[in-house]
């Protein structure tokens, strides 16, 4: 087994922009039930363009943007607070990003001149992330509404085969699923 003690320095500079698999969810590699997850798609440096993107939208706190990104991606991708309050300090220290006293004593998050200069230097990339975010979402929604399918035909299955089978009922439901079977193979 492999252990890491102390300071890690790859671990520490990813984690800055949201790709280190610690303290967060759905980080790099695949989640389960063998989804992709969104880390893999921001390299170095890009949550900080997504984040001003997103708060040139709209002024936002940080929950809220957690929020956005979890929604654009179909639940595939939700950042934690320790990629994303920092990432947000490093464009205010940047002066790309403002924040001030939103209710309740939040910080909320605007996009600055200097800001949506880098952002437009940027958004060919962020553009592209962006897309591969909606795609994630939309890949996900399709595996979901198969995989509530197939549990509608297996709940299906168990109940008619509680209540009794005939041999040519059994049949029946054999050649039905045979018959879908053949239909999915040839979609």
């Amino acid at each position: 087994m492999h252990r890491h003690f102390g300071f890690n320095p790859h671990r520490a500079r990813h984690s800055r922009d949201g790709m280190s698999g610690h303290g967060g969810h759905h980080h790099g590699g695949r989640r389960g039930g063998g989804r992709p997850r969104l880390g893999r798609f921001l390299e170095h440096g890009d949550l900080r363009f997504v984040l001003l993107a997103l708060i040139e939208e709209a002024p936002s706190h940080g929950y809220e943007l957690i929020r956005a990104l979890e929604e654009r991606t179909g639940g595939a991708y939700r950042p934690s607070p320790g990629a994303i309050y920092p990432t947000l300090a490093l464009l205010e220290d940047e002066g790309f990003a403002l924040q001030s006293g939103g209710e309740g004593g939040r910080k909320l998050y605007a996009i600055t001149d200097a800001g949506r200069e880098a952002l437009a230097a940027q958004k060919p990339a962020v553009d592209a992330i962006f897309a591969r975010m909606s795609s994630v979402g939309a890949d996900d929604a399709g595996r979901d509404k198969v995989r509530r399918a197939m549990e509608n035909v297996k709940t299906a299955l168990k109940l008619r085969l509680a209540r009794g089978a005939s041999d040519a009922e059994a049949a029946a439901v054999a050649a039905v699923l045979d018959e879908a079977a053949g239909k999915i193979e040839r979609l």
